[in-house]
């Protein structure tokens, strides 16, 4: 809860903070970095820092929980807040880890903001990071607690590495010591830890598309541009290991018994094979209408996996939008406007942003409800919930 003296500070305050969050933003990584370089190994993205998103992460983060409190001070955005809490426990956060940030981060805002800065206002801001933070430790101590070990990050051993379509990579992996191994809930993530050729480890998350109680499968498409996952398709071979998390993310397949409908585009389409090998373990007889966008019929990855588990449920369709025509096949990019989304279906999306607002809107504005609508994103993107 905002307090009555900081209420009407932040309130009028918020659009200059949120004008000059940015270079706020800039100006705290490049402190904290500075002063810790050990936090890119292992922790920040260095992509991430060098083209701007993470910076743009934050501000967005903080702009959207202050707006949050000036609109109603007794409540948070818990959608955001779950999902930052199931990032960091991925990335196995501490609680003191937010004294770092604070520093660096109210280091940054009275430098930036030095003309108009007072003490007053200065703890305003303060009431409001310390609301987050300690929202979003609560969150993450119950996760934590929840764990089959103490460990939230564990050595796995590579047994399987095979092509996915025309430019990805499935990798299946079993545990490398004796760590009690959490389950994993269709629909949920991993963070995979890759060591760099200079020696600096990076970390990026991806769904698990398939596995059982005690494997893992993540599939990645190989982005020429960037930094891990060439080194994941050109340099981990059969017999490496990898550090991976304990599964996490809260967009997980409702327990229900109504349709659903499972969009994707591209390789978004690894948590609607998660979802779908889940319903077909469990011979579900659950409706479910999948849709896939593509550039071309190769280039999916999960291709074979996810229609040989379509075609083994008793209720289940494909419809599929192609860039590149195939006989049979939407030509384009996906458009729910022919499509008939069954009554009290819940929605999930995956897939890059864009695509996701879309489909959002168009699901909106066909009649699905907005609780009915579930998304997971990813990168920098996770703390931008306005999709």
């Amino acid at each position: 809860m905002l307090s009555a003296q900081s209420l009407p500070l932040i309130e009028a305050t918020l659009p200059l903070v949120g004008e000059r969050m940015p270079e706020i933003a800039r100006n705290f990584y490049g402190r904290m970095l500075t002063a810790h370089p050990e936090l890119f190994d292992g922790l920040f993205s260095r992509s991430n820092q060098k083209n701007g998103s993470q910076q743009q992460a934050l501000a967005g983060s903080i702009a959207v929980f202050a707006t949050r409190l000036v609109q109603d001070p007794d409540t948070t955005p818990e959608a955001m807040l779950s999902r930052i809490a199931h990032k960091h426990v991925s990335l196995d956060i501490k609680p003191e880890q937010y004294d770092i940030v604070y520093k660096y981060l109210f280091e940054a805002i009275a430098d930036e903001l030095n003309d108009v800065i007072t003490t007053e206002i200065a703890g305003a801001w303060t009431e409001v990071y310390w609301l987050m933070a300690h929202a979003l430790i609560k969150m993450e101590r119950g996760l934590y607690s929840g764990l089959a070990s103490d460990k939230p990050l564990a050595p796995w051993v590579v047994v399987k590495k095979e092509a996915a379509g025309t430019d990805a990579v499935t990798f299946t992996l079993e545990p490398a010591d004796g760590t009690p191994v959490s389950p994993a809930l269709p629909g949920q993530y991993v963070s995979v830890t890759v060591r760099m050729p200079d020696g600096i480890h990076q970390v990026r998350q991806y769904s698990l598309s398939a596995g059982t109680a005690s494997t893992r499968v993540f599939t990645t498409k190989l982005d020429p541009n960037g930094e891990v996952s060439p080194a994941l398709h050109r340099d981990v071979q059969v017999g490496d290991t990898l550090i991976l998390s304990v599964p996490c993310g809260d967009i997980t397949l409702d327990r229900g018994d109504g349709p659903l409908v499972l969009a994707s585009a591209g390789i978004g389409c690894t948590p609607s094979a998660s979802i779908l090998r889940s319903l077909v373990d469990g011979a579900s007889k659950r409706e479910v209408l999948v849709l896939h966008a593509e550039s071309n019929l190769e280039r999916w990855a999960l291709r074979d996996q996810m229609s040989e588990d379509i075609a083994l449920l008793e209720a289940a369709e494909l419809e599929l939008w192609l860039e590149i025509p195939s006989a049979g096949h939407h030509e384009g990019f996906m458009s729910l406007e022919n499509v008939t989304i069954p009554d009290n279906a819940s929605v999930y999306l995956c897939g890059p942003l864009p695509f996701m607002r879309s489909l959002r809107s168009q699901a909106l504005a066909a009649g699905v409800p907005a609780n009915r609508i579930h998304y997971e994103i990813f990168g920098p993107d996770l703390w931008l919930v306005g999709v």
